[in-house]
């Protein structure tokens, strides 16, 4: 007889119903029923169940040991400590002398038709871009063109009128302004404007940088002292600026006659106003 090899008591019972049924029924103290017949199919299906059986309730015991462990979708997480943060601004500002000078002379013709007064317009602009041309330290450039009718009582179109001007920039005022009396004999100073140049409103920015980190970094102190902080970090900074723009100069000294057999002036008064330049800086600081 075949010897059989068996592990666990499960592989006892079907090794016993497979191999020799009536050795295994004598040996349990009781002889086999005559017609019982074991079938080889069912046999094999109930030693499955019985493993099955008990591997189940280790199966339910792992998994809930896993869903304890595992976190649960969506919960709350405790938010982590972060430091309050505080926007701030601070400025400084000062008041610079402009120097650079434009003057603005106009011309003015008049003709029957509206080709004559573009003609004659043009040949006036030259005339005074000429004359201004070799003047040293002054750049000269023609500003506006125009031309329009103008109608007379019968509300029909009796001549043709045109308007020009040049502009005379300089860092010269004393050269702008003699220039600009030179050529008021045919035309009509019809603004004067100062303003910085680009090198001093550098300049001017570049002094008033310090002032501003210094007073942005006194309130951020006394902002994270006041809240009971003993500092800040900066998270954020923002540079900005202003002034240098062109200010106007009087308007008394801007009309000026054209002809009429009055000398003109030997030169232009120029006095500037001050222009006012800032530089702004904002951010945002966390308090520590």
């Amino acid at each position: 007889m075949r010897k059989l090899t068996i592990s666990s008591p499960v592989e006892h019972r079907l090794g016993c119903q497979l191999e020799q049924p009536s050795e295994c029924e004598s040996a349990r103290g009781f002889e086999p029923r005559p017609g019982l017949r074991v079938s080889r199919n069912a046999l094999m299906l109930a030693a499955v169940a019985s493993v099955f059986a008990f591997a189940a309730p280790m199966a339910r015991a792992q998994s809930s040991h896993d869903a304890a462990a595992a976190p649960v979708a969506g919960a709350v997480q405790a938010p982590s400590a972060s430091a309050p943060q505080m926007a701030l601004t601070a400025s400084a500002s000062m008041e610079v002398q402009p120097d650079t000078v434009l003057i603005t002379l106009s011309a003015e013709v008049d003709a029957p038709d509206q080709p004559a007064a573009g003609r004659k317009l043009s040949a006036a602009l030259d005339d005074l871009v000429k004359r201004a041309g070799g003047t040293e330290h002054v750049t000269v450039r023609t500003e506006g063109f125009g031309v329009w009718p103008v109608s007379n009582d019968k509300g029909k179109i009796g001549s043709w009128r045109g308007q020009g001007s040049i502009v005379l920039e300089s860092a010269q005022f004393e050269a702008a302004s003699a220039l600009a009396a030179k050529l008021s004999d045919k035309s009509a100073i019809s603004n004067i404007a100062f303003r910085l140049s680009r090198k001093a409103h550098d300049a001017a920015e570049r002094k008033l940088l310090n002032d501003a980190a210094e007073s942005f970094r006194q309130r951020a102190v006394a902002a994270a002292s006041a809240f009971g902080f003993s500092g800040y970090r900066i998270v954020k900074l923002d540079l900005g600026g202003g002034g240098g723009n062109m200010v106007p100069a009087p308007r008394a000294m801007m009309a000026m006659a054209k002809g009429g057999g009055a000398a003109p002036p030997s030169e232009v008064p120029l006095r500037p106003d001050t222009i006012t330049v800032s530089v702004d800086v904002s951010g945002t600081i966390a308090l520590q």
